[in-house]
């Protein structure tokens, strides 16, 4: 099954007294390679939203089959100085599954023909 996931954050006004040097340098150094780690496992594009809204300032949009490797990414970021000295917090995730009722759908017909 293949699984969406949006992931709303909101970076803090300590985030925003960096320069965009240094916001630059965070990213490459906190935030892409984590991703990269798990690029062969999970898709992931980045959205800003601040203009748009008060509730959130940006969101990730993830799709990925592999719950695990999910959990672990989320985990390596909350470990990394992004989170845990705070330049950004998580705010609502949203997981939904890629046509689930297909699949649901499907297996009923499978165990409905096995009967």
């Amino acid at each position: 099954m293949k699984y969406g996931i949006v992931l709303t954050y909101t970076v803090t006004t300590r985030w925003l007294a960096l320069s965009r040097a240094e916001r630059n340098a965070m990213r490459t150094a906190h935030i892409e390679p984590v991703f990269a780690a798990y690029a062969d496992r999970i898709a992931a594009r980045f959205f800003d939203a601040e203009a748009f809204h008060t509730r959130v300032t940006d969101f990730a949009v993830l799709e990925t089959e592999d719950l695990r490797a999910y959990y672990f990414l989320i985990e390596e970021l909350r470990d990394s100085p992004l989170i845990s000295q705070g330049y950004l917090a998580f705010s609502e995730i949203f997981l939904g599954v890629q046509d689930g009722f297909q699949e649901y759908e499907r297996t009923r017909s499978a165990a409905a023909a096995t009967r």
